[in-house]
């Protein structure tokens, strides 16, 4: 699931790269992902139009368009944004194309055909399903430790399923809150009530740290292969059976509902 650092890295580099070139055409291939307005509509309003704008609101990427409409593209667990020359071939899933008068092109693929990407004008942003109710940005440095803590008692449960609900903060998915928890000292199946309050000040300043660690780290790397997940340098996300980083006892790993939970027992008691 591309996380903020990702969705940032790829918001700078189409700004950078797309902004004002025209659509000479956009295809739709599979039109699953394609939630609002239906295919037809989807393509003709994209032909001819160009990028005004990329932003990112929590997992949302906001493509605005130079007439006024906003492509709010939310890739779930599988979906991708590619830029390609326009030779190159195509990836299997992908779902819909916009071919660029530069000879390049904008795609969208997604393996499960999970992610979903929506048309509309700015002010019917909130009708899409989910986004009125996104919480602060956990990059918004304007959400304060009262407010922090404020909005984490609204929630019970375990303390990464809080983490990566958007209601909460927004923009954090299961590799981040593996690495936030880590880098915090918090094991990922406390209850919320059980935490202390100098280790809600800890997460509240690992949030910011990691991500912001992160978000420079893909930048770097990036390039122009905006499809391709880099997460390599985490400490414990996809590290299970491998020596934790700090006091080298072995990362473990749970699969559970589709997630994977990497955590040193050691660190994170």
């Amino acid at each position: 699931m591309p996380e903020l650092p990702d969705l940032e890295a790829i918001k700078d580099f189409l700004n950078q790269k797309i902004v004002g070139v025209p659509i000479s055409m956009a295809e739709v291939v599979n039109a699953i992902p394609v939630r609002r307005p239906g295919a037809g509509e989807f393509a003709s309003t994209l032909t001819g139009n160009a990028l005004a704008d990329a932003e990112r609101r929590g997992k949302f990427l906001l493509l605005k368009m130079r007439s006024g409409h906003i492509m709010a593209v939310n890739p779930m667990l599988t979906g991708r944004l590619q830029y390609a020359g326009g030779q190159e071939k195509r990836s299997a899933k992908t779902c819909f194309v916009l071919k660029l008068e530069d000879g390049n092109e904008l795609r969208y693929f997604d393996a499960r055909l999970m992610g979903k990407v929506y048309l509309v004008k700015a002010e019917d942003l909130n009708d899409i399903p989910g986004f009125e109710t996104i919480g602060p940005d956990a990059m918004d440095g304007s959400v304060s430790l009262e407010e922090f803590q404020t909005r984490l008692e609204r929630h019970h449960g375990q303390i990464k399923n809080i983490l990566v609900n958007p209601r909460f903060i927004a923009g954090i998915g299961n590799a981040y809150a593996d690495e936030v928890l880590f880098h915090a000292g918090i094991y990922p199946y406390r209850r919320r009530g059980t935490l202390s309050q100098q280790e809600i000040e800890r997460l509240n300043s690992a949030i910011t740290e990691v991500l912001t660690d992160g978000r420079e780290e893909v930048a770097s790397r990036m390039g122009e292969a905006i499809h391709v997940k880099i997460r390599d340098f985490l400490q414990v996300h996809g590290k299970g059976g491998q020596p934790c980083p700090v006091c080298g006892h072995t990362i473990s790993q749970i699969t559970a509902n589709q997630r994977l939970t990497n955590f040193c027992r050691q660190c994170q008691r």
